[in-house]
């Protein structure tokens, strides 16, 4: 059994229209400007997913908002209802 295999690590490379751009051919201000990049779209990510976590927290607020107002509105025409059926037995 052979121990020492070599594991071949493929460079990072940026693409840029039809252009692989190695690693190992940019500038440091280049490689860092990369890392912003890629920083900002794991970023970008994260937050899309928060936000879609959010939206459907809302929805369920607000939808649970909207349905008390219902029962409380179906509670106040009962009451009414009897009121009137009070007042007008009199």
């Amino acid at each position: 059994m052979d121990n020492n295999k070599t594991v071949k690590q493929e460079e990072n490379v940026a693409i840029l229209g039809d252009k692989q751009i190695k690693e190992s051919e940019m500038s440091l201000e280049q490689k860092y400007f990369t890392k912003q990049i890629a920083d900002l779209r794991n970023k970008k990510a994260q937050i899309t997913f928060e936000l879609d976590q959010v939206d459907a927290a809302l929805n369920v607020f607000q939808n649970s908002f909207i349905q008390s107002t219902k029962e409380t509105s179906k509670e106040v025409l009962k009451s009414e209802t009897k009121t009137l059926n009070t007042e007008g037995g009199k």
